[in-house]
């Protein structure tokens, strides 16, 4: 029997204006992203087999709908191209109208099953399902939920505190050993604890806000986690979990902050105009006149390098000085929040190097790698192993191999020492590659970071 004609798929690449290769290629690149790698040699014909009825197999649904949905600036459903594809946790995470508690339990749960967790992992990055909801979700957020129920436990400002420490004893472990070292401890304790909590009876509407705002701050370092180990698919869905959650608790600043590391994500993933518009709502009235000096100076600094990423020079130079305004108003006698502990001089350093590299400020950039270097602390191991990583492919883009192989040394020694960081192994290939044309020439130093590099690797891989 003849296939049937999948005519919506069909009228989709119409709208798109794509031809069969183009769509391939769209294709590709959304999966390369995403490393998934299996899905990498998609071609023109693999696009007209699916016009002609035959259903694309494992995640190239979700694949091709994201590739759709980019092109025409609106969420393409697998069911509007026609094509089945697996429902995944993260969809209710993404849609703004499902209930954060919904999405915490139905995240958690797969995101912990061995039998499931491929529906979560494997999925890709979503960038059209990022359009911020309107100013009036947020004002509904923001309204107290239902009542608990008669058997629901109390729940006071100690359980609050408790959170609010654990969360922050996993991120302190983070910044040491990076994002691939306990993620799914924190994910368990939110999926059990954090979410009895959230349903349980409060004394007073306060109590309630901070418990959100303090559940808020866990599924968003999830998040962090996933981010800095290379898990974008997986990131994504926390951060939108957090916001929902922040949102629910009236917590504009955290908002902020977490709009600000979703901007990070984009950046980090050349999606430079969703980063741009991620990071402006990130400082967007309350969100940044209400937070701390610290605060804003991080959401500052990243909106300067969205800003230099989009070729917007004079907007993130300025940016970059109003952070350095609101870190020098920073002082012992301000109650920052704790999730800001890691954010000091040695952090605005990095990230004012890193827009200065966008700027093509080479010099300005390795003066400020060196900076951050110097002055970071020792309880920052994976920052100052990716900072190292920056800052010798700094050195080697103006010819300073020797300095550059040094600097990457002292960036695997820190690496070596129990850092689990997709964003470090992103630093390695990356001296795999600037090394390679300097293979053959003799060169100890490079031949001693080439073994190094090739050793790491085996270890990690």
């Amino acid at each position: 029997m003849a296939r049937k004609r999948n005519e919506r798929f069909e009228a989709l690449l119409k709208e798109a204006a794509w031809s069969r290769a183009q769509a391939a290629g769209a294709f590709v690149r959304v999966a390369s992203e995403s490393n998934l790698t299996d899905y990498t040699r998609i071609a023109r014909q693999h696009v007209q087999h699916w016009v002609d009825g035959h259903e694309p197999s494992g995640q190239a649904p979700i694949i091709m709908c994201e590739a759709l949905s980019r092109r025409l600036r609106r969420v393409v459903t697998a069911g509007e191209a026609g094509f089945t594809a697996p429902n995944s946790p993260a969809q209710g995470a993404l849609d703004w109208r499902v209930d954060p508690l919904i999405a915490l339990n139905d995240l958690g749960s797969t995101d912990l099953d061995p039998d499931r967790r491929s529906l979560l992992r494997g999925g890709v990055y979503s960038a059209a399902a990022l359009a911020l909801p309107a100013e009036s979700w947020w004002v509904e957020m923001a309204k107290e939920p239902p009542s608990a129920g008669k058997s629901a436990q109390r729940v006071g400002r100690g359980d609050v505190e408790s959170v609010r420490e654990m969360t922050l004893a996993f991120s302190r472990m983070d910044q040491r050993r990076g994002g691939g070292h306990g993620r799914s401890a924190l994910v368990e304790y939110l999926r059990s604890d954090v979410a009895r909590y959230l349903v349980g009876k409060f004394p007073d509407d306060r109590v309630r806000r901070d418990m959100h705002s303090a559940a808020a701050e866990g599924a968003y370092l999830s998040g962090w986690m996933a981010f800095d180990n290379g898990e974008h698919d997986v990131a994504e869905p926390y951060f939108a979990l957090g916001l929902k959650l922040a949102a629910r608790s009236g917590d504009a600043p955290l908002s902020g902050h977490i709009l600000r590391a979703m901007a990070h994500q984009a950046l980090d993933l050349g999606l430079f105009n969703k980063a741009l518009e991620l990071s402006a709502a990130s400082i967007d009235r309350q969100r940044y006149e209400s937070a701390t000096p610290r605060e804003r100076a991080l959401l500052g600094v990243v909106h300067a390098r969205c800003l230099a990423a989009s070729g917007q020079k004079k907007a993130a130079t300025k940016t970059l000085l109003r952070a350095e305004d609101d870190l020098r108003s920073a002082h012992d006698g301000i109650e920052e929040p704790a999730r800001t502990f890691f954010f000091g001089q040695a952090s605005l350093a990095h990230e004012t190097a890193c827009t200065l590299r966008i700027l093509n400020d080479q010099k300005g950039a390795i003066d400020q790698f060196g900076r951050s270097v110097r002055t970071r602390g020792a309880a920052f191991k994976r920052t100052h192993a990716v900072t190292l990583g920056y800052l010798g492919a700094t050195q080697m883009s103006v010819g300073r191999v020797e300095e550059a192989c040094a600097t990457w040394s002292r960036a695997l020694d820190a690496m070596e020492e129990g850092v689990y960081s997709g964003r470090a192994r992103q630093r390695v290939l990356e001296m795999r590659q600037l090394l390679s044309p300097y293979r053959r020439r003799g060169i100890s130093a490079v031949v001693e970071v080439e073994t190094r590099t090739a050793d790491y690797l085996r270890t990690v891989d």
